[in-house]
């Protein structure tokens, strides 16, 4: 008696967790179910600057509201500092209560607005089948790369997995002719001018080339614009994938505070310092040395995290990158001569041939080979002046 009881028991647990298994593994969606494109609006952090795409399962009747979020990153990984600089970062496809998620675009002030796509209910099912299996742990994770696979890009590769030719995308709507650079500017230009120079610092000339209709979906306003443009063949006609565009939150404009230390102004005091200190030394023809060797120190380890960015990483972006032009990473090793009271002949060449680099450089700025950023102009000067000081003062 006793054991034909506990049978029963582990049969009636054993069934539970299978219905359980089987209830989360394989979830058949009602004919009331939707998926949407989530696009939001840019905020007010520059990692934030660019906006946010995601996707929206809705239920009505099983009550499912589901966000699918591609735009995760664990900071608390192993060593994710030195992977992100490295461009080994792992990004990971997350999911969240749709609800919770308005909620924290709506305390950061950001718009959010859906595209309820016109699918017929065998979509449905396989669009949500498919981020299922790709929010399980051992899929869950990519390597996140900023221009060609992050959170924007894997939108619109999803429904082209999944539906494959059924759905067109049409990008004929993009009619200018930006570059990835461009790109960039449009959303860091006016708020983020130190994340501007940052990034037009470490990023290379190849983000200066120009960027595809397709590419210029990196940025999350761009796969909004696509969708609004695709179509999808149903019984052999085309129509609108996008069945409704909805804004379910607006953003609160706020007046951005003039803020006096941006990097145009700051390398301008700075240079005008140098440049103070350089007429000092020519009119009392001696010359400091620690203002030499700060300026070849710095140049050069800016220019040795150039290179290291250029060739010892994986980041597409960052390479070809002609900011070694000007922070050239000998000057490294060189500014310990500065010291000597004596500077050593060959050292009056070394500086030629950094002027030269200088105008090579603005040749390359001026044909946009590299469009370097417009704060490192009173860098330039400065240090044209001083090398042609300190070649002067040689002879």
């Amino acid at each position: 008696m006793f054991f034909n009881k506990m049978r029963k028991k582990i049969h009636f647990i054993f069934i539970f967790i299978f219905s359980c298994f089987q209830l989360t593994a394989q979830q058949k969606l009602s004919s009331e179910a939707t998926v949407s494109v989530v696009t939001c609006g840019p905020g007010t952090d520059l990692y934030s600057a660019f906006g946010h795409s995601a996707f929206r399962v809705y239920d009505p009747l099983l009550k499912l509201d589901k966000i699918y979020n591609y735009g995760t990153f664990d900071f608390n990984k192993p060593n994710f500092y030195l992977n992100f600089a490295k461009g080994k970062l792992i990004y990971q496809l997350s999911t969240t209560r749709y609800g919770y998620f308005l909620q924290q675009f709506n305390y950061e002030n950001r718009w959010v607005k859906t595209q309820e796509l016109d699918l017929n209910e065998a979509d449905v099912q396989a669009v949500y089948d498919f981020l299922e299996n790709n929010a399980k742990p051992e899929n869950m994770s990519y390597q996140y790369d900023f221009f060609y696979d992050n959170c924007s890009t894997k939108i619109e590769e999803v429904i082209k997995t999944v539906l494959k030719d059924k759905v067109t995308f049409n990008n004929n709507h993009i009619t200018e002719k930006k570059s990835h650079r461009d790109l960039i500017a449009d959303y860091t230009a006016e708020e983020f001018k130190w994340g501007k120079f940052g990034i037009d610092l470490a990023l290379g000339s190849v983000i200066d080339r120009p960027a595809t209709a397709a590419e210029f979906k990196f940025l999350p306003d761009y796969i909004y614009l696509g969708f609004n443009n695709a179509t999808i063949n149903v019984d052999g006609k085309n129509i609108p994938l996008v069945k409704a565009d909805n804004t379910v939150l607006n953003e609160v404009k706020q007046p951005q505070p003039f803020s006096v230390f941006q990097p145009f102004i700051a390398f301008l005091l700075i240079s005008f310092f140098f440049i103070f200190k350089t007429y000092q030394d020519y009119t009392a023809k001696k010359r400091t040395k620690w203002v030499d060797f700060s300026l070849y120190f710095i140049t050069g380890t800016i220019g040795v995290v150039v290179l290291l960015l250029w060739f010892a990483t994986s980041h597409t972006a960052t390479y070809e990158n002609l900011n070694f032009l000007w922070a050239f990473a000998p000057n490294l090793v060189v500014s310990f001569f500065m010291f000597k009271e004596v500077l050593p002949k060959w050292l009056a060449n070394y500086t030629k041939l950094l002027l030269f680099l200088l105008v090579v450089q603005a040749v390359l700025w001026m044909l946009k080979i590299q469009v370097f950023n417009i704060s490192i102009i009173p860098i330039l000067v400065m240090l044209f002046i001083r090398y042609s000081f300190l070649i002067l003062k040689q002879k």
